[in-house]
């Protein structure tokens, strides 16, 4: 299946997605799916884009909350870091790597 196939198929299921939306999912999708022909199959797209809409929720939560414990972190002396905030950085990392999974599609991804 093609990007533009792909990309069809999406404006027909969300019609009123702006064009980098589509273009995310078509990227997202085509990632999660072994093999991406089998998006052609309506049941296999559904499914695809329901649990990719989970993934890349779980991930978008866990990347607000890592955000909100990173500002806190930011107003503190780094000097005095303490072990609980070397391991918030360490999330951090760990949660910027799990988008980044989802974007170039590692499907080890572990959220």
């Amino acid at each position: 299946m093609k990007c533009a196939q792909l990309a069809e198929r999406i404006e027909k299921l969300q019609p009123d997605a702006d064009t980098r939306d589509v273009a995310r999912l078509c990227l997202l999708l085509s990632n999660g799916a072994r093999p991406v022909d089998n998006l052609t199959d309506d049941r296999n797209l559904a499914r695809a884009w329901k649990e990719m809409g989970l993934r890349l929720q779980a991930a978008t939560d866990q990347h607000a909350a890592m955000t909100e414990e990173l500002e806190r972190l930011a107003k503190s002396d780094p000097k005095k870091f303490t072990p609980d905030q070397i391991w918030i950085l360490i999330r951090a990392i760990k949660v910027q790597s799990q988008i980044l999974q989802l974007y170039i599609g590692d499907t080890g991804m572990d959220v």
